[in-house]
């Protein structure tokens, strides 16, 4: 086994100099850490995490903390969680998954990616005394990452009117929360473009309530309309209404939806939708939480990332 001495004596250098670069490279000049780096990379010499975390007094444990019902968007957070862990696994560092939040404050981590938060968990979050990054937009001054949402539904809204839908409704989430915000000013700020007037319904993000407001609507929608839902959620139930009442998808009726995880993929016929790249948005928080870690806190500030329409079977091709 390759040991700390032998990178020492291969880079002709102290084994404190070695050690410094390993856990404290900011003291270190430039020429010797490459000297360093060279000669481990000559050995193969990979650092000890436990004890790099020892000498830096952290633990290298990350708690990703769930703040909303998981059950109802399991797939979603399945692929967060598996960029996460991915990003968390270049440092060596381990997750910790928390969904109670009596439990947030226990423990010692290193820092904390809080996903779900809504505007009253605030006063929970400004408790918490280690570094944490923010999925989703927040204005309370937090680091996040987030999917450009107002930009996502001005593509979902450009195209619908470029297959030339003449009513263009949006459905959207009964939450006063940044990203539905966001979403509605996408849909709003195009159709205002376009000298049109909105038209916005909102409910719980389940898809039998969309499918129920268009059975108990259906008669106050003409053809040629298309449904720009918030959620791949809400347009499922959409889908279901409209062709449970008769409609043809997609000549008469259209239907985007936002997400493109997997209910998209799995609804007859297949959503058109904003697809976020939820699997890239866990590694990008796992880099941003490091970096911060290793910054000692200092502010990281807002990544926006830009999503993807792809356009499926309930739109016109």
């Amino acid at each position: 086994m390759v040991t700390l001495s032998d990178v020492a004596k291969k880079a002709n250098v102290s084994k404190m100099t070695v050690s410094r670069v390993i856990n404290h490279p900011e003291q270190v000049t430039a020429e010797l850490r490459d000297l360093v780096h060279e000669a481990m990379a000559a050995l193969q010499y990979r650092p000890n995490s436990a004890a790099k975390a020892l000498a830096n007094n952290r633990t290298n444990v990350v708690k990703v903390v769930i703040l909303e019902d998981v059950g109802v968007t399991e797939p979603y957070y399945m692929n967060l969680l598996f960029g996460i862990a991915k990003g968390l696994d270049k440092e060596q560092y381990a997750l910790q998954l928390v969904t109670d939040r009596s439990h947030i404050d226990k423990g010692n981590p290193d820092g904390y990616i809080v996903t779900g938060a809504r505007n009253s968990d605030i006063a929970l979050l400004d408790k918490l005394q280690d570094p944490v990054v923010i999925f989703g937009e927040n204005r309370y001054g937090y680091d996040f990452i987030d999917t450009d949402n107002k930009l996502g539904i001005q593509k979902a809204t450009e195209f619908a009117l470029a297959k030339h839908y003449q009513s263009l409704i949006f459905i959207g989430i009964d939450v006063k929360e940044p990203f539905e915000y966001s979403r509605e000013a996408g849909y709003i700020n195009t159709l205002q473009k376009n000298k049109m007037l909105p038209r916005i319904h909102r409910m719980g993000n389940h898809s039998h309530l969309s499918q129920s407001f268009i059975n108990e609507h259906w008669h106050e929608f003409a053809r040629n309309t298309v449904f720009i839902c918030a959620s791949d959620r809400l347009a499922v139930g959409v889908v279901r209404g409209i062709l449970q009442n008769g409609g043809q998808i997609p000549n008469d009726f259209g239907v985007i939806g936002f997400d493109g995880v997997f209910l998209d993929q799995v609804s007859n016929p297949q959503i058109t939708t904003i697809r976020q790249p939820v699997q890239q948005l866990g590694e990008l928080l796992a880099r941003m939480l490091l970096q911060k870690i290793a910054q000692s806190g200092a502010q990281q500030g807002e990544l926006m990332v830009t999503p993807e329409l792809l356009v499926r079977g309930t739109t016109r091709a």
